[in-house]
């Protein structure tokens, strides 16, 4: 049972050197780490990438899974890959922890390109990795605690030591008084935390959460995803999160790289790609969680003239900010109304859409109105007419 749970881990459940077990390293320890049994240099340009990947492709018979990923992940920050299923999102997390091996590219971690290593060699690296699961993969026969400790014991590490670091782990997720439960007992978010506890045991660079939160309710999920920013901000830790959810994308990334077909098709600062989304998919992607035109007015759109134009306003940073509507009333004098829309808030960045109606029989007050807007940052588009108000 046990091999076939350790097969499926990968990451940093392997044996192999015995790491240190302090609560911070040097610069010099880390690498020492990792290059244990490794002959390729550390490579000097990239310190402070703790992932980098280079032109990836691999393929399955006809089919693309990955087709030229090129990405980092900076060390500290929490990048956000998100795509529909069988975009490509879980072949490269296992070509990360070198479960899968690339057609071609390069995948660097901490410095060193490990597409080429083999099984010995990776196993010193794989231990830089931490791994949070979607259905947990806790051992049902083992206690709470035992499966924290359970990488530093396949590691070799003491019992007394293994339990000191299980007991400081279960502290850190809240779970102290649940060290020795099995995990029948506990609720999907309590067997969650235990596999980010576990995934921390090792004291990784990296943390890779594979869907951790798709299998929990909305409440749950946001506890986690709180303490996942908790750790990042407590401990530095550097984050991969693979998802589907957007909602997951905005709680907590830095930066989201967008997948589809094996491609990325975007990237950038998340408030950045909230604002003004580039490409089909990531509007798509969006479309749950930006505001949309209601159904009862967009059913009602069409081309051509109308009574009514109706107006689509995207704000973000420094535009959003603006009193953006009662500086157009004072400028552009005519009418027009605010029928839906608002301004949230993402990274701290102000964000908003705005749908607006303006009377369409002054082709010249729609054509001011619209590049007074665009003048002041905001982006444009006309989605339709309608007959009569809204």
């Amino acid at each position: 049972m046990t091999g076939a749970w350790l097969a499926e881990m990968g990451g940093p459940l392997l044996s192999g050197p015995p790491s240190r077990l302090r609560g911070t390293e040097t610069e010099t320890e880390m690498n020492q780490h990792v290059t244990a049994g490794l002959a390729d240099p550390v490579e000097p340009t990239r310190r402070g990438d703790v992932v980098r990947l280079v032109d990836l492709k691999r393929r399955f018979g006809a089919t693309a899974a990955l087709d030229g990923v090129s990405l980092t992940v900076k060390k500290g920050e929490i990048l956000g890959i998100i795509g529909r299923s069988g975009a490509g999102k879980s072949t490269l997390i296992r070509c990360l922890n070198g479960l899968e091996r690339a057609d071609s590219g390069e995948v660097f971690i901490e410095g060193r390109e490990i597409s080429r290593l083999g099984e010995r060699e990776l196993q010193p690296l794989r231990r830089r990795i931490g791994m949070v699961f979607q259905h947990f993969n806790l051992l049902s026969a083992k206690t709470v605690e035992d499966n924290v400790a359970l990488p530093l014991k396949i590691e070799g590490r003491p019992r007394a030591e293994r339990m000191a670091r299980a007991a400081e782990l279960l502290q850190l997720v809240g779970l102290s008084e649940k060290a020795k439960a099995y995990p029948a007992s506990l609720s999907g978010g309590q067997k969650q935390r235990v596999g980010i506890a576990r995934a921390l045991a090792a004291r990784p660079a990296l943390l890779l959460s594979d869907e951790a939160t798709s299998a929990l309710d909305p409440e749950t999920t946001r506890s986690i995803l709180a303490l996942l920013k908790d750790i990042n901000s407590r401990l530095g830790l550097t984050i991969l999160l693979i998802t589907h959810e957007m909602e997951v994308i905005r709680s907590i990334a830095d930066r989201v790289a967008v997948i589809d077909a094996g491609r990325i098709v975007e990237e950038g600062a998340v408030w950045q790609v909230f604002a003004d989304p580039k490409s089909e998919i990531t509007r798509s992607l969006l479309g749950g969680i930006r505001p949309q035109l209601p159904p009862e007015i967009a059913s009602r759109l069409a081309a051509g003239e109308g009574a009514e134009t109706i107006l689509r306003i995207d704000v973000a940073g420094e535009a959003a900010r603006r009193p953006l509507l009662s500086e157009l009333s004072v400028s552009v004098p005519g009418a027009f109304r605010l029928v839906h829309g608002g301004i949230d808030h993402v990274q701290q960045q102000p964000v908003g859409t705005l749908f607006v109606a303006v009377p369409g029989a002054d082709a010249r007050h729609l054509a001011a109105v619209i590049a007074f807007l665009k003048n002041r940052g905001a982006r444009v588009e006309v989605l339709g007419h309608v007959a009569g108000p809204v």
